[in-house]
């Protein structure tokens, strides 16, 4: 039974956020930079010092011209200034090095969260999502965080404090200056703000776009083979450039609006010594002002109007990183596993009875794959309804017994394992593990109690040694060398001679699919859970290895509930009890010289495996 509901399509929805998610604000950023405190407060101290030392350069020039003009000594005046000049370079350094280090900060903690976060997800979420979008997201969208701190709030900062004491020191040598002065910027920013308000949207959509590309570069390169084997690469490459070109388009979109921004702040700024020269000059003339003032007005224009491009700067890389954080916030917003029960959590799962898995009434439909957004001048899709895959499943599993499920492809049989191990909830009914409803237990208690084996039995890129410590992270060497003897995979480890720390390359690929399976299983066998659930645990193996896994799941299974799934019914006739489902229903339960008699579909089954 495939888990996927109908919510991986090629160039669907998946990993799109909704249209309706609401945009990310500072107030969801400051957490990050909350945690950094310490380096931010640093960075504002030297910001202010450059600031000062900045401010102060302008005037004291101002004095070495007055200095020069009445014949006074300059020596001190000019030695200060160059002192002013050089430790404003290494404070301004320094500065740069601490936001440097605190950006990477907030990328690591963004990081760290998003991360937790996204293995933590309601399993429907992966469903619904395409990986490669998700990988995105804690790649780019997190690094377009840095930029918010490198290239803008603290750079903000210490220009606003230059801009003030600029200003302040523009009004008291010349108010009329100032005011023409002002005046231009001001008219300048007002039509900056405009556009670059237009920066968020674009960045966001390009996040979007840079996410589905590598979900299309993801979904190509896990089936490599399969697109050589069908000639198929042309039309699969053809697809990650269509997701690059879109993305390159908002790209496009976000220079076009940067581009605009440039030539208005450098308009404003020209525009702005272009009148303090020309009513300066007059000034000067008409005897209201002298030369050295209007030096150092000029100068400390050139100081006010470089804080302005950084605040302009920073408005752009606030907009960006607060689109890019839009698509973090939208994964950091799920609701995880742990948040959805709203039951109290028990912390142990006592037996309370002899039935060790028990469903009651047990309905259960996939959540449907979000609507595909409406091109412009389309008429909205019609949201999809879940379909039902279980409906009223009742039947009880005694402790310490095996346990088979059958049936043909699509009634249901993987998703019942899903529910047991609680991946999704049901949508009516309940399900019992030892009495207690498995609603109320503590997913890392309940899982302890289960050990499970998928249908595609997963193997992670690594050692053979990496793998099996994901099921007992303390095992001995000793341990794993006896449980891949358990499953047959000795010869594993003695055709390559790193023995347990033999790569098994991406997803296993260095293995053969039966070897998959069999470490797959001594992976669940090592950590030895009283309740085993194999999903197809032998449909990749040969009759000899079958035989040899049937073996050693017996010598396992002793004092243990074991849970089968099996399409080959001659490894399940000798279980204590048979569940035959069809079309997300029960329609039997017994043994097989039971259901051969009593059950038309099983006795099929049977007939077709020449097993009756």
């Amino acid at each position: 039974m495939s888990m996927m509901g109908g919510g991986r399509g090629r160039r669907g929805g998946a990993g799109r956020p909704d249209k309706n998610t609401p945009k990310a604000t500072f107030k969801q950023l400051w957490p990050y930079l909350a945690q950094h405190k310490g380096s931010l407060i640093l960075a504002a101290v030297l910001s202010l010092i450059g600031a000062v030392l900045s401010l102060a350069q302008p005037l004291l020039t101002g004095q070495v011209i007055n200095a020069v003009q009445k014949h006074q000594p300059v020596v001190g005046p000019v030695a200060l200034l160059v002192t002013l000049v050089v430790v404003s370079g290494f404070s301004g350094g320094w500065m740069y090095y601490v936001l440097t280090r605190t950006g990477e900060g907030v990328v690591l903690s963004a990081r760290r969260h998003l991360a937790e976060r996204l293995l933590r997800l309601p399993i429907k979420e992966y469903d619904l999502r395409r990986t490669g979008d998700l990988v995105s997201r804690v790649s780019g969208d997190t690094t377009l965080l840095r930029n918010v701190l490198t290239q803008g709030l603290v750079d903000a900062v210490g220009g606003l404090l230059v801009f003030v004491g600029s200003v302040i020191a523009m009004a008291v040598i010349d108010p009329v200056l100032l005011g023409c002065t002002l005046l231009v910027i001001l008219v300048a920013m007002g039509a900056i703000i405009v556009v670059a308000r237009q920066i968020r949207s674009a960045t966001t959509k390009a996040q979007e776009r840079v996410g589905a590309m590598s979900a299309a570069v993801e979904r190509a390169l896990s089936a490599v083979r399969t697109i050589r084997a069908a000639r198929a690469e042309a039309r699969e490459a053809e697809e990650i450039v269509t997701d690059a070109t879109q993305a390159y388009d908002q790209g496009v979109k976000i220079a076009r609006i940067s581009s605009a921004i440039s030539p208005i702040a450098g308009i404003a700024m020209n525009g702005a010594f272009i009148v303090v020269l020309g009513v300066g000059g007059f000034r000067v003339a008409s005897g209201a002002t002298t030369v050295a003032n209007l030096v150092s007005f000029v100068l400390l224009l050139f100081l006010m109007i470089r804080p302005i491009g950084q605040a302009f700067g920073a408005y752009s890389s606030v907009q960006t990183g607060l689109g890019a954080l839009a698509r973090i916030q939208e994964i950091l917003s799920i609701v995880t596993e742990e948040e959805l029960s709203d039951a109290p959590q028990a912390s142990v799962a006592t037996p309370v009875s002899s039935v060790a898995i028990e469903f009651e009434n047990v309905d259960f439909a996939y959540a449907p794959a979000p609507a595909e957004p409406a091109s412009e001048g389309e008429e909205p899709a019609a949201p999809a309804e879940a379909k039902p895959v279980l409906s009223g499943v009742n039947f009880k599993i005694e402790r310490g017994t095996r346990v088979a499920i059958v049936g043909p492809s699509g009634a249901g049989k993987s998703t019942t394992l899903s529910l047991i191990e609680r991946f999704y909830e049901p949508t009516a009914g309940r399900i019992l593990l030892d009495g207690q409803p498995v609603a109320e237990l503590d997913r890392s208690v309940l899982r302890a109690q289960l050990g499970y084996v998928e249908q595609d039995a997963p193997v992670l890129a690594g050692s053979i040694r990496a793998n099996l410590l994901i099921g007992k992270p303390d095992a001995t060497d000793a341990e794993l060398r006896a449980v891949l003897a358990e499953v047959n995979l000795t010869e594993v480890l003695e055709r390559n001679e790193r023995g347990l720390d033999a790569e098994v390359g991406e997803q296993g690929i260095m293995l053969s699919g039966g070897e998959r399976q069999r470490l797959a299983i001594a992976r669940t066998l090592l950590a030895a859970p009283p309740i085993l659930l194999l999903d197809e645990s032998t449909s990749s193996l040969d009759g000899l290895n079958e035989q040899r896994m049937r073996e050693a799941i017996d010598a396992v299974a002793k004092n243990r509930t074991l849970i089968v799934i099996a399409h080959r019914l001659s490894t399940v006739v000798d279980s204590d009890q048979i569940i035959v489902m069809e079309n997300g229903t029960v329609i039997g339960s017994g043994t097989h010289s039971e259901l051969v008699k009593t059950v038309p579909l099983y006795k099929e089954l049977a007939k077709h495996q020449l097993l009756v």
